[in-house]
């Protein structure tokens, strides 16, 4: 084998780091995070600390000290791969909410929620309006006597089922709707984000319409929120504004009285407690790493973190094409740039983040221009001119349908023979399986003819006004 790798993390991210590091004939050796969080695997080997050897500025090797049934060891590494994530540690902002100290109830963080059992009949507010906290409150209605949601800023709220009944990332995730958003006047593109958030219902009229409306902050996706705002077993409300020994007083007077239990939906934080916090920097809330992965002042680039971006994407295509290039700059076969122009882009690509995304989603990036970024530095981006002269079908499928992971399949290193064919019957595949009783043709959606019908009205209005005056 060749260089030794050392991954931190045995989720889906470090899966993918290890596979990429065989495939460029390196060494993957696999540790679990530190003691804090506790290990997933039952007898892992824990990471206790990451240093640089003595001699990092020639070869760029790590010492690694593990821990295992008590007794430590240190391991020599010539490169390492961080794939810990950032759903680590548990976000309790108890600090924002005066009173709380006195709350006489259970308070928890969603983390902690197992299930719905031991809330037969209580009383719950949950505070954040994410994925866990409407999932959550969600599962609570049906068995607790009475559900609160508590949401500083609102957000959108999608069906998981979009058009034609397709699952909503093969239909809003491609390459012509990235396209549209880039290329749009700001004011154009946020109608059409906000038109287009509020086209199974109306926000305003349950409570959930963010702040900032066109900020395209993550979604919520939950298919039964509305309907349990609809028949009351959920109710929407403003920020705590303080707690009583029993109840929560919100920004709008209104009051929840006989609180059994607060439940905290307020995210998690990211850390690397095995590290020396110079290797890996973070400004207000931002991190600086060069497209999400690489730490930039770093003398030699032999340490990569994977899966510390979100997107509305797949996380493991998104994970999978991190350590594709982390891997190779390894074994040195892509290089990085100098110091200061990583800094510049990632000063660069960070003014656009706070713009589309706002402060407190630092994290966040745009999928399909994330991803070409990266399978370019590798020789994976699709090229769409050249497929547009040689295989207009599959362009054509490339640019309007879904930017599924074969896509980054079709060319260059790692090339997949069989990614063409995925990618023309990916529609059929997806709903064989709920068409056991088939009674016609399968019906896919058509973009073009989406982004037309949400154009007429406009226009329309726009011939009257210019009829008349």
């Amino acid at each position: 084998m060749g260089k030794k790798v050392a991954i931190v993390g045995a989720g889906v991210s470090g899966l993918a780091a290890i596979r990429c590091c065989l495939e460029e004939g390196m060494e993957p050796i696999c540790f679990e995070r530190s003691h804090d969080v506790g290990g997933l695997w039952k007898f892992s080997t824990l990471v206790s600390s990451i240093k640089k050897c003595s001699g990092f500025l020639a070869t760029g090797q790590w010492e690694v000290v593990t821990e295992k049934d008590g007794k430590q060891d240190s391991l020599l590494f010539d490169a390492v791969m961080i794939c810990s994530g950032h759903h680590v540690y548990p976000n309790m902002p108890t600090d924002s909410f005066p009173g709380l100290e006195h709350f006489e109830g259970k308070c928890l963080h969603s983390r902690d929620y197992k299930s719905p059992g031991t809330f037969q009949g209580k009383r719950i507010l949950v505070i954040g309006l994410g994925n866990s906290a409407a999932d959550i409150a969600v599962e609570l209605s049906r068995l607790a006597a009475q559900v609160i949601i508590s949401t500083r800023s609102g957000s959108w709220v999608m069906s998981r089922v979009w058009n034609d009944g397709y699952p909503w990332d093969m239909v809003y995730v491609t390459r012509f709707a990235s396209f549209l958003r880039n290329v749009l006047p700001s004011f154009i593109s946020d109608w059409l984000y906000v038109k287009k958030m509020n086209t199974w219902f109306k926000h305003e009229n349950y409570g959930l319409m963010p702040l900032n409306g066109p900020l395209r902050k993550e979604p919520v996706f939950n298919d039964e929120l509305p309907a349990r705002i609809l028949c009351g077993t959920v109710t929407i409300k403003p920020s705590v504004m303080k707690f009583t020994e029993t109840s929560a007083v919100f920004e709008d007077g209104t009051v929840f009285e006989d609180i059994d239990c607060v439940i905290f939906a307020t995210g998690y934080g990211y850390a690397y407690p095995f590290l020396d916090d110079s290797i890996i920097k973070s400004r207000n809330n931002e991190v600086t790493l060069y497209k999400g992965i690489f730490p930039p002042q770093l003398e030699k680039p032999t340490m990569a973190v994977i899966g510390l971006v979100q997107s509305l994407g797949a996380a493991i295509p998104t994970a999978d094409l991190q350590a594709r290039w982390a891997a190779k700059v390894f074994a040195n076969k892509c290089t990085l740039p100098t110091i200061n122009e990583m800094m510049d882009d990632i000063d660069e690509k960070m003014g656009k983040k706070l713009k589309w995304f706002g402060q407190s989603h630092t994290l966040q990036t745009d999928y399909i221009t994330y991803m070409d970024e990266l399978s370019s530095f590798i020789g994976a981006k699709p090229n769409l001119p050249w497929l547009f002269l040689t295989d207009p079908q599959l362009a054509l499928e490339v640019f309007f349908g879904p930017c599924s992971p074969y896509q980054f399949r079709l060319m260059g290193p790692g090339k997949w023979d069989g990614a063409r064919n995925a990618i023309l019957t990916q529609w059929k595949r997806t709903v064989k399986p709920t068409r056991t009783r088939a009674v016609g043709e399968t019906q896919r959606p058509y973009h073009l003819y989406d982004l037309l019908k949400m154009l007429f009205f406009p226009v329309i209005l726009l011939a009257v006004l210019l009829t008349f005056y």
